[in-house]
């Protein structure tokens, strides 16, 4: 395995000192070296990874040097746009590192939503003409591999990824954070499914929530029926919601967000708020970290969800640690739409276990209760 230390110390030796990107569990133990080694000011973990295209790109213009972008391979739907138009050998020819973990890899088990990804990642990089390389699973080979991307970059001016396959890096984490909050996001997720009116329709974001969405209402044996489970498409939770709002008026629909995911494309709270639907709750459950990947933080807990909300035009924004204020204001008669923003503690349980049913089942079964269950 790669030991990240080694594989840092070999992009600090070619110059390669500004890293920016949205974590990715195959890259997780780089991503915590990265995070307990670097300044701040050096590594910056961006809202999406077409923002961490455009910090590249300004760190470059500023710097004359050469930044790393690092993602999930997901993250090239965000990064196509910034890519093609501003980072372009025909554009502003800019010299990028990406470092890409390769969910969904062909012949690697992985979860629905990755497996198309991961089938056209390469002809994806492809067709967007950027040169990419394996890094293995070895010291040599990723050395190998940054040699050979470091040597395209200098000759062309030009991005080239360097692609990360399940396993290759070995362990390193985060030390913990001990957090005086009584929730974990389990508990508070228990809290709000077991107050909501039997009608409410519940969009979970993607990650750990929706795993324990689906293991709350196994444990209650309700059935899923109530609940889309957004598995991939990171920060776009509140959107799907939102069209159901709009046309199933009559009927509370609740999304389960993340502090990460609301970050990742914050645009949607503008729209939220402007379009007005008065049965829609957008709950935001801040732990401060990307929890599915590793616990990298998010600026959540520096800024002030509620009042961004307040500012683009919710109708009421709260905040609250307990679950006695949370149950209180599902109870209460609350203007909409509404922000509920939920601090939570970080860490989710070992033992957790992912949703049995695949996503078309999912859907099937959520548009039944939709048109069954109509108020």
């Amino acid at each position: 395995m790669i030991e990240p230390q080694a594989f840092y110390a070999e992009l600090q030796k070619a110059g390669v000192s500004f890293f920016t990107g949205v974590p990715d569990s195959l890259l997780k133990s780089f991503c915590a070296y990265v995070t307990a080694t670097m300044p701040p000011e050096q590594h910056i973990i961006a809202a999406n990874e077409g923002g961490a295209v455009g910090l590249a790109l300004g760190y470059h213009m500023a710097t004359g040097k050469v930044p790393l972008v690092y993602m999930q391979n997901s993250g090239l739907g965000n990064i196509v746009n910034p890519l093609l138009s501003l980072a372009d050998r025909e554009v502003y020819s800019t010299p990028m590192l990406m470092l890409i973990g390769w969910r969904g890899q062909p012949g690697v088990k992985d979860e629905p939503q990755h497996v198309k990804q991961g089938r056209v990642m390469c002809a994806m990089l492809d067709a967007m003409e950027i040169p990419y390389a394996n890094i293995g699973h070895n010291g040599e080979s990723a050395k190998a591999a940054l040699d050979k991307a470091l040597g395209y970059i200098a000759e062309h001016n030009a991005p080239y990824a360097l692609l990360v396959e399940k396993g290759a890096f070995a362990d390193y984490k985060l030390a913990g954070i001990t957090e005086d909050l009584p929730m974990t996001r389990e508990e508070a997720i228990k809290a709000i499914i077991g107050t909501l009116p039997e009608d409410a329709a519940v969009v979970g974001t993607t990650g750990m929530a929706s795993r324990e969405l689906f293991e709350a209402r196994a444990h209650e044996g309700t059935g899923h029926h109530r609940d889309f489970l957004t598995v991939g498409g990171m920060g776009h939770a509140s959107q799907i919601a939102l069209g159901i709002a709009l046309n199933q008026p009559e009927r509370t629909v609740v999304c389960l967000d993340g502090d990460g995911a609301a970050l990742m494309h914050m645009g949607a709270m503008a729209i939220i708020a402007n379009q007005a639907p008065a049965n829609f709750i957008h709950i935001v459950i801040n732990n401060g970290v990307h929890g599915s990947v590793g616990g990298q933080p998010t600026v959540a807990r520096d800024i002030s969800m509620p009042q961004i909300a307040e500012g683009c035009g919710y109708k009421a924004v709260h905040s609250v640690d307990d679950e006695t204020a949370l149950t209180n204001l599902l109870q209460s008669d609350l203007p909409k739409p509404a922000l509920i923003e939920v601090n939570v503690k970080q860490g989710h349980r070992s033992d957790l276990g992912r949703p049995t049913s695949s996503p078309q089942e999912n859907k099937g079964d959520f548009m039944r209760f939709l048109k069954a269950d109509k108020p």
